[in-house]
């Protein structure tokens, strides 16, 4: 079975910048850079290239490199973290396929909800994207 999550580190710098996009996040493993607006950003954006990059390398029939957690020399006002990164989720988010499910609910809303005009399969999505943090 393949391994599922990752941990990669990421050294992110505080730079301001005319575009709102404050933080640099530097990726070492990868050679790369992206940018983030704040540290939650910054975070999220590590994340999303660590992981195009892990599915590019999949793809490419690649092996991923290995996180190299040796200790560098940071500025004053840089910060070392730790990335981890969900490669099935990842993936799973990427293509985005709609899946036909088949549920039940009791009849009064049913009725209630065509008669308010409700998208019941947008409803569900969004009352599972909130419940599942996502």
């Amino acid at each position: 079975m393949m391994k599922r999550t990752f941990v990669y580190p990421v050294i992110l710098s505080y730079q301001k910048d005319s575009s709102g996009y404050d933080y640099l996040v530097s990726i070492p493993d990868f050679e790369g850079f992206t940018q983030g607006k704040d540290l939650a950003n910054a975070i999220d954006m590590a994340r999303d290239y660590i992981g195009n990059m892990l599915v590019e390398l999949e793809n490419r029939g690649h092996l991923f490199p290995e996180p190299n957690y040796t200790k560098i020399d940071l500025a004053e006002t840089d910060i070392e973290t730790l990335v981890d990164i969900d490669l099935i989720k990842f993936k799973a988010r990427m293509k985005n396929v709609v899946v036909k499910k088949t549920l039940s609910i009791p009849k009064y809303l049913n009725v209630l909800g065509n008669e308010a005009g409700i998208n019941f399969s947008a409803t569900l999505t969004e009352a599972l994207k909130e419940k599942l943090g996502v």
